[in-house]
Order: C-alpha cells, then sequence, then structure tokens
C-alpha cells in the first residue's frame, strides 16, 4: 500500500532535490537541481556517483555505532570497555528487533538507492572532451560493484534480503517487496561482481585511488561464493532457517546440502588470485623481510601492493585515542581476550594451548615450550620484546608481537604497565581502561601523537590478497581435500609470518581446523571473526561461555604474579539459531508487513 513507506531509502533520492545527501553537487544557493540537470553535467554526474561512495562503512572504529562494525568487540577477539559499544548487547545476548543503531539495513539501502538512480540516468551525461564512453563504462561499473557490495553487507548478517536492483517510484506498491531466497542473493552478487569486472580498471592511481577495481569485484565475489557454501548456508542450515518462508510460499534458505558450491568458491578465489597477480598485487613484505616489520606495515602503508580495496579514512584520531594506552593520552579500551592471545602460536610453529580445563585453566602443550611461570632473563634478539616480560609472551609466533600489547612490551619508547597500580592499569583509569591487560596493537599507528593530535592518513582494507589465499585454500581442502594448492596458499601466509610450514600429511578435518586456526591470527581485528565462527556454525560454542583476561584489579609491578592469573571479565551470550543471524528492524516490519522476520525474533 501506497502509505507504507519502507526505510530501505526506497523513499529517498526519488529526485535529487529531495535528498539530504546534496551537498556534493556544489549548486548555488539560489537554485536547486533536478536529475536531468545533474545529470547533463560531467561534473555532477560523478560528484552524485562519489556520493555513493560515503556509505562503505568506516569499520576501523569497532566502539561506535557510526563505524557499523559491532563485529569485532562481538567475536572472541576482544571486549571493548566503552560501555556505550553496541557489542555488549550482542554478547549479553540483551539485543532485540527494536533497534536503530547500528542501522546496517538503512545505511546500505540507501546507497543503493544512490545507485540505482545514477545507474538509470548515467546514460544521459553527454559526451564531451574529457567524459568518453569508456569512461561512462568505469562509472557503470563502479556502480554495479557498490550496489553488490552493499547488498553483502545487508545478505551477510540477516541472510536472504530484497534484491533492488531498480529505482523504485513513490507511486510503486511498496509492500509488494519481499525478502529473497539466500541462493538468489548470491548469484546477484556474484554476478554483478562478473559485470562490474568487465569495465573496470585493475588498479587506480592518484586521484582515483579509493574507487573499485577489478580487483574488488573478483575479490567480493570469491568471498560471497565462500559464504554461500559455508555450513550455515549450505551444508547444516538449521531447520528454524529452512523453514523461513514468504507469504506466497517461497521457501528463503537452501533445502538441501549442495558440495559444488565448494568448487564454485574454489574457483572463483582461484581466478581472482590470478587475476590479481597477474595486475601486480601480491603479498605484502617490508624491505628488510622481518615477519613483525611486514605485518605492521600492511596496515600503515595504505595501498600497499596487497590491498585490493579500502575506504580511505582521513586522519583517523578517533580510532588512535581508542586504541592507545592512558599513559599515552588514550582511552585504552579495545581489549583483546586471553582466548584470542592463547591462539597465537609459539615461534616454532606449535600451539601453546590444547583446550582449557572445566576450571578454566588452560592444558598447556607440553611440545610448545611455553610457561606462563617466571619471566624472561633476556630480550628477544630482533627487539620484539625486552627482559623482564612474562614468560608467557616469550617465543611466541612474530604475528604475535605485532598485534598485541601486553605487560612490559615496548610502546613508543616505554614499556607498558597494564597492573592495577601501573601507568596504564585500572587504578589510572575512570569509565575507560584496560579491561583484559592487553591492548590491541594491529592498525594503530606507533608514529602518532595522541596529546597532540599528531596521526597519519588511514584506511579500512576490506580486500587483501592473504583473505583471498585463505578462502581458496578453505574452499579448495572442503571440495577436494587437503591437495598441493591447499598447502601452497596456507604456507605462503605463514612464510610470511616467519612460521614453519604445515606438516604433511594432515587429513581433510586436520587441514580444516589448521585453516581455521589462521583465519584466526592473520585476520585478526578485521571483522572476519565474528563471521567465520558464525558461518562455520560453530559461535555457539565459542561466544556461548565466560571469556577471560589478567587480573586487573592486581598488581604492583611488572613482575608481580598477582596481575598473571586469568579471570573472567564477561560470561558471554549466544542462543542458536536466533543469533545466527540479526532481526530485521521491527520499524522496518511494521512498514512492510510483507516482510517476514528472522526466527528466534
Amino acid at each position: 500500500m501506497k502509505s507504507k513507506i519502507i526505510s530501505l531509502a526506497l523513499s529517498l533520492l526519488i529526485l535529487l532535490a529531495m535528498s539530504c545527501e546534496q551537498d556534493f553537487l556544489d549548486k548555488g544557493p539560489e537554485e536547486d537541481l533536478t536529475l536531468d540537470e545533474v545529470f547533463a553535467e560531467r561534473q555532477y554526474a560523478e560528484s552524485f556517483l562519489t556520493s555513493a561512495y560515503f556509505n562503505l562503512p568506516e569499520m576501523m572504529n569497532p566502539a561506535d555505532w557510526p563505524a557499523r562494525n559491532p563485529f569485532t568487540g562481538a567475536s572472541d577477539e576482544m571486549e571493548i570497555t566503552y560501555k556505550g559499544a553496541y557489542a555488549h548487547l550482542l554478547n549479553s545476548g540483551a539485543w532485540n528487533s527494536d533497534y536503530t543503531v547500528p542501522d546496517i539495513w538503512g545505511f546500505n539501502y540507501e546507497g543503493i538507492r544512490k545507485l540505482n538512480i545514477f545507474l538509470d540516468n548515467v546514460h544521459k551525461v553527454p559526451l564531451v572532451q574529457g567524459f568518453t564512453e569508456e569512461d561512462r563504462q568505469r562509472w557503470i561499473g563502479e556502480a554495479t560493484f557498490l550496489r553488490a557490495f552493499y547488498h553483502f553487507f545487508i545478505m551477510r548478517i540477516h541472510g536472504p534480503i530484497p534484491i533492488m536492483n531498480r529505482t523504485w517510484g513513490v507511486d510503486e506498491e511498496f509492500d509488494a517487496i519481499r525478502r529473497q531466497p539466500l541462493e538468489e542473493v548470491v548469484n546477484f552478487i556474484a554476478q554483478e561482481c562478473d559485470k562490474a569486472a568487465q569495465t573496470l580498471p585493475m588498479r587506480n592511481t592518484g586521484p582515483m585511488v579509493g574507487r573499485a577495481t577489478k580487483a574488488a569485484a573478483v575479490a567480493l565475489k570469491a568471498r560471497v561464493l565462500l559464504y554461500a557454501a559455508s555450513p550455515l548456508y549450505n551444508e547444516n542450515v538449521p531447520a528454524e532457517f529452512r523453514a523461513l518462508k514468504n507469504d506466497d510460499g517461497t521457501l528463503l534458505f537452501p533445502q538441501a546440502y549442495k558440495p559444488e558450491k565448494w568448487n564454485a568458491a574454489a574457483q572463483a578465489a582461484k581466478e581472482a588470485i590470478d587475476m590479481v597477480e597477474g595486475g601486480g598485487y601480491t603479498l605484502y613484505k617490508a624491505a628488510n623481510n622481518d615477519p613483525v616489520t611486514s605485518y605492521l606495515e600492511l596496515f600503515m602503508r595504505n595501498w600497499n601492493d596487497e590491498v585490493l580495496f579500502a575506504r580511505n579514512l582521513g586522519f583517523y584520531g578517533h580510532f588512535e585515542r581508542q586504541a592507545n594506552p592512558l599513559s599515552h593520552g588514550g582511552f585504552s579500551i579495545l581489549c583483546p581476550t586471553q582466548e584470542h592471545v592463547d591462539a597465537y602460536q609459539m615461534a616454532n610453529g606449535e600451539s601453546p594451548i590444547l583446550g582449557y580445563n572445566p576450571d578454566g585453566s588452560p592444558n598447556i602443550n607440553p611440545n610448545s615450550g611455553y610457561t606462563e611461570q617466571g619471566f624472561s632473563t633476556t630480550a628477544h634478539p630482533k627487539g620484539y620484546y625486552p627482559t623482564d616480560v612474562s614468560n608467557m609472551y616469550v617465543n611466541r609466533e612474530p604475528r604475535f608481537y605485532a598485534n598485541i600489547s601486553f605487560s612490559g612490551s615496548m610502546w613508543k619508547g616505554r614499556r607498558l604497565e597494564f597492573w592495577n597500580t601501573g601507568l596504564d592499569g585500572r587504578s589510572r583509569g575512570g569509565s575507560d581502561y584496560n579491561i583484559s591487560g592487553y591492548l590491541m596493537r594491529k592498525m594503530v599507528d606507533p608514529n602518532s601523537v595522541t596529546f597532540q593530535d599528531r596521526f597519519a592518513l588511514r584506511s579500512w582494507i576490506f580486500f587483501r590478497v592473504g583473505e583471498l589465499y585463505l578462502n581458496y585454500a578453505e574452499a579448495l581442502n572442503e571440495a577436494q581435500g587437503p591437495v598441493a594448492d591447499v598447502y601452497t596458499y596456507v604456507n605462503r601466509i605463514r612464510e610470511r609470518a616467519g612460521l614453519p610450514g604445515l606438516p604433511a600429511g594432515l587429513s581433510k578435518e586436520q587441514m580444516r581446523e589448521r585453516i581455521r586456526h589462521e583465519r584466526r591470527i592473520e585476520l585478526a581485528f578485521e571483522a572476519h571473526r565474528y563471521f567465520d565462527t558464525r558461518r562455520w556454525k560453530i559461535a555457539e560454542n565459542i561466544d556461548n561461555k565466560p571469556i577471560h583476561g589478567m587480573n586487573i584489579l592486581a598488581g604492583n609491578n611488572l613482575k608481580d604474579p598477582a596481575f598473571y592469573n586469568r579471570v573472567i571479565i564477561e560470561n558471554r551470550v549466544f542462543q542458536a539459531p536466533k543469533h545466527y543471524l540479526w532481526p530485521l528492524q521491527i520499524a522496518e516490519i511494521n512498514k512492510n508487513f510483507e516482510l517476514v522476520q528472522n526466527p528466534g525474533w
């Protein structure tokens, strides 16, 4: 019915003069521009397309809702001290369908609306000097990719969603909109990626850096097909999901396992790898080939040769404040969990922790060389840690030192002090403090000066070569078992990380666990872990129990053993299958009663 307006931004941007996103038009104060006027001028049309990039989420900031990334803090990677983080509601099970932030549904459909209007009108832009038909086709490729990407952002939390591949007018019946079957959504995204790849350049330079490329399109296709092949959406779909259907009886989830989806995902990933490597992309390595330096610089050197697509964030000082310790003028709130710290291997490639006893104490791997007793008497030969740090942090794999700040580690020229009375300890903080005894170091600029508001230009990486390698290895292992290519691409990641290759003779199941572990470490804090545990359908085991940290209420000095005790910092709740997907906002359903709600909500 025409009185029902859904906030997919279906009512927004019908005409450009109705949009709240008009500032980019650079119009004079005495006039409004119609759509025809906008698309009669190349500069205005390009600005319209550029405005659609605004809907790419910032992601780097996991604490505040405008970044639209509650996922890092709602995974077993991190606990965020800031009480306003939406992740707390997800972790406690206290969330419901009556939410307005983070509005991932509406924000992305708003972007889709812009792109549909652009695609409907871009043919009107006249060919003039400086604007050719090739330029028009590149614009179409950008808009096609972004529209697919925004559908993916909505799909990955809601599952089946409406496919909005055209502009809807205000005189149309909006309650005719329905959620489409998940397989149709996946196929739409993949096909749009194929179309976009045909007209986009492999990479951009100069002022075009940050715009969509062929590399981004093939990477998105590889990821969405990997998701579609995964247990939650394929082999092990919950019965409640399989029963979900529209009012006309259309079932929204796959009804049977299709192993060929793994083949499709593997093929897409391998094609993407071959294509991007042919275009000069590669795993980033520092000039000195040091694994810690390589991994740190990967996220500090914007648009290096590993980055396939990213969002430019400008001088993103708020993130630096969140991540920096108290003594450096930071909020000290992005705190890795003990479970995440335990997952890092030793330098010899052995896992230090094999599991946990009923009381939460670790089951230590005797072959790893790991111990939680005593303190180091020598510094690491490459300077990864100084003397006198807990032996818990000695001889760990290089990525540990690139990702995690721990008590006694060096940061900007001095030791960090996370014990209770230390400069970065609980007794020095108010509402902002380090809750786990660790801070995230990955992506944090070691040259920023928080006290002086000196920050570098930053970007958030959506797709990179390292992820493509792991996507391919996972899909290929599921399709064919641990064949040679599976070893090759996992070992490329491990070699860059300074670790020995995987042992020969692994079974398919053993390789699956190795790949899942590698994703957990290599892609840490990049908003993958939340979705990985859900698509693997293991979140009900991972996220439905306490998480731990060090005892931040104890300790008077670096070598005080009272601090180095595992304590529960949060009891987390996960209800299966309900929490595998987000609910549709109740406000959306109240506007269109034909939108069926996800099970359990």
